[in-house]
């Protein structure tokens, strides 16, 4: 009797993020009709969270580009602004995550590339290993995958100077 009400909930959690992902792109739409740049968005929902990407049909992604800006960084206050327009529709807090022309996603495998190489060189040298400063989805993913890999990691510094330090043990 217990699987009807989970079976309710999560239909209704899918539903809930099917409504952030069309708030969001037509959000997002208004956003690129103003900026006079061409951009085709996809929904996507995994993990329960909801993931929006914009790209350009032909490929030519340089005027994307602009929205993602130098590291990211208007690329994750869109994001934020995209999430307040979610909030104010729904009254709801989001953890959509914008991807504009792969950034984000060609930024995770740089991510895990770096990772895997601190990871490999604590385990060689048995040193703590301090990585750059990274935003807070990003240090989760590394978290995650330090935590994979049977070492452990903290988050040290405040605000931009937050970074990851990667050691053998909790000590």
């Amino acid at each position: 009797m217990s699987e009807a009400p989970q079976t309710l909930e999560a239909e209704e959690d899918l539903t809930a993020l099917e409504e952030e992902g069309d708030i969001a792109a037509d959000y997002l739409e208004e956003l690129l009709d103003i900026a006079d740049i061409d951009g085709d968005i996809d929904i996507e929902i995994r993990n329960n969270r909801t993931y929006l990407l914009v790209l350009t049909e032909d490929g030519d992604n340089e005027d994307l580009e602009t929205l993602v800006g130098q590291h990211g960084e208007v690329l994750d206050s869109l994001q934020e602004l995209v999430r307040l327009s979610v909030l104010a529709a729904t009254g709801n807090r989001s953890r959509l995550i914008l991807d504009i022309a792969h950034y984000r996603a060609n930024r995770i495998k740089r991510l895990t590339t770096m990772a895997e190489e601190a990871i490999s060189t604590v385990k060689e040298t048995g040193e703590d290993f301090h990585l750059e400063p990274l935003g807070a989805y990003e240090r989760k993913l590394v978290h995650d995958l330090v935590a994979e890999n049977g070492l452990f990691s903290e988050s040290e510094g405040e605000g931009s100077r937050r970074h990851i330090v990667i050691s053998l043990s909790e000590d």
